[in-house]
């Protein structure tokens, strides 16, 4: 049996678009003398289409599109299976179709519908009631699961009552550091336990903070490796069962990351309209990093640095951002705030005066970032650039940010990179040739906003704050369970105490990507 693994970036809402993508896969298929193209999960509307899957409008219209997809496949030897919406009365299922000459051959409807992390399936879908469907196909039965169906033991016991030639599981699996070993190790154990060999079908591209990583793969029913699909790109590859295909690498845990942000950073700016961005250059390694990404994503004639001095910006660190837009080879402008920030106070002076405390404090420091990004936000209005943050999480994590400052901007690149990991990109961009000055991981990090400012005048030391961090967020430890692991109680105390007050600032930061297993937004939901 030949099958093609249809790896595409379905992109949320563009039914067109999305068709388009489908059918030229099914005719590269049909030319390959493919018996069966597998597609991903929900491949017509883009995955999570949220809150359009409650308009009916938005369903009709799924619906006609993979009726015109079931009607292309009329003229062509090759079958395929589809992801899509589907309604039963005032149910709506997420389900999968087995399309070929023109008609639908089965259906089958997600049973286990995830409600953790980024995903609230139940908000929208009814479980699915057969627990398998089976289609022949070049004389093999063939069945059919979609994503979360396959990770439930329950589930997959039911399903293995098949007794299927071959499954096919369609997916919308988001990235995460280690998630592809973790889905491998999981279908080399299905498809033991079904006897069969198995496909895991994932799609590719950002989607607002997800981002989806490819590595779709077949696995033997004795476990081993049949193919494997790259990862973050998309890619059509034709696999023959008798004999496999390739197996593509999977790229080391910085590399991953690397690739992720990359991918999220394009796709966000490009499906938003956008051409080009704009991003505050301090002269720091944040923004040193983010620019690199920025440069990898859309390439550097599409990036603008902002050097926005002011009384406390150092000489080193204006040369330091001077040097890297030289070495990335972007357009750098200078916009000095040291005259509106003394405007601003100037006129603030009788209000502080009545109301205020005495003397130079964060509202100083907090005047200076968010003149920044007003200067920003202003490049962005008459120029078009979208405004790409620089905060990291562990900044973030623990409110060391300015709101309306800083954290202003369309989209957070390094939203959920710990420092320590800022530190690790950094070196691999350097590595790839994206020249970031060495004095720039050399420095001490500071904000520049007062005489002799440094992170550490305010926060632990960053090795310490991002374990505990990743203690409270990833693990979701307690108080006693973080202090048990060797930290100082005091400074956990003052690292939780961080994180829950700065929830309010999280709630009005721009999205970003995701890159570790919960990442805040739509993974960690705390009140304010």
């Amino acid at each position: 049996m030949r099958l093609w693994l249809a790896q595409i970036a379905p992109r949320v809402g563009d039914l067109a678009g999305n068709r388009a993508r489908i059918l030229a896969e099914l005719e590269k298929a049909e030319a390959a003398g493919a018996d069966l193209a597998v597609f991903p999960e929900l491949a017509i509307t883009g995955y999570p289409p949220e809150d359009l899957l409650l308009l009916d409008a938005f369903l009709d219209a799924a619906e006609r599109t993979l009726a015109e997809l079931v009607q292309a496949t009329a003229g062509m030897r090759v079958a395929a299976v589809v992801g899509a919406p589907r309604r039963e009365g005032k149910a709506r299922r997420n389900s999968a179709f087995a399309i070929a000459r023109g008609s639908v051959l089965c259906h089958y409807d997600k049973q286990a519908l995830p409600n953790y992390g980024v995903f609230d399936e139940m908000r929208y879908f009814t479980p699915g009631k057969e627990p398998f469907a089976v289609f022949e196909v070049a004389g093999k039965r063939v069945a059919i699961g979609i994503c979360e169906d396959i990770w439930r033991d329950e589930v997959a016991a039911r399903q293995a009552g098949a007794n299927a030639d071959l499954w096919v599981n369609l997916n919308a699996s988001p990235f995460h550091v280690g998630k592809q070993r973790e889905r491998e190790a999981l279908i080399a154990r299905r498809a033991r336990a079904f006897g069969a060999p198995v496909v895991y079908l994932n799609p590719v591209g950002g989607q607002d903070e997800i981002v989806f990583d490819g590595g779709s793969h077949i696995i033997a029913p004795d476990g081993t490796m049949l193919a494997r699909l790259p990862l973050f790109r998309e890619a059509g590859a034709l696999v023959d069962l008798a004999h496999g295909g390739e197996i593509a690498p999977i790229p080391e845990e910085d590399e991953q990351i690397w690739d992720a942000l990359v991918l999220g950073v394009r796709d966000y700016v490009r499906r938003n309209g956008a051409e080009a961005v704009a991003i505050g250059l301090s002269g720091g390694i944040d923004s040193s990093l983010t620019a690199a990404i920025a440069c990898a994503a859309l390439g550097c004639e599409a990036v603008l640095g902002v050097r926005m001095p002011s009384m406390f910006t150092s000489a080193e660190s204006l040369e330091d951002a001077e040097q890297l837009a030289r070495n990335l080879g972007m357009e750098l402008v200078t916009v000095p705030i040291t005259g509106p920030y003394e405007a601003v106070v100037q006129e603030l002076a009788p209000v502080f005066a009545r109301w205020g405390k005495a003397g130079f404090d964060v509202t100083e420091e907090n005047i200076q970032a968010r003149l920044r990004g007003l200067v920003l936000m202003a490049i962005s209005n008459k120029t078009g650039r979208m405004v790409l943050s620089t905060g990291n999480k562990s900044e973030m994590a623990v409110g060391y940010a300015t709101l309306y400052g800083d954290m202003a901007g369309g989209f957070a690149v390094l939203k959920d990179v710990y420092k320590t990991q800022v530190y690790r990109l950094a070196r691999l961009a350097i590595a790839k040739g994206l020249g970031i000055p060495e004095r720039v991981l050399a420095k001490p990090p500071s904000a520049e906003l007062r005489p002799g400012q440094k992170d550490e005048d305010a926060l632990p030391p960053y090795p310490v704050l991002d374990g505990i961090l990743q203690c409270a967020i990833e693990e979701q430890l307690g108080f006693d369970e973080i202090v048990a692991r060797g930290f100082a109680p005091e400074v956990v105390a003052k690292v939780l105490g961080m994180l829950h007050r700065a929830e309010y600032k999280r709630r009005q930061a721009p999205p970003g990507v995701k890159i570790t297993r919960r990442a805040f937004g739509r993974d960690r939901r705390f009140p304010i």
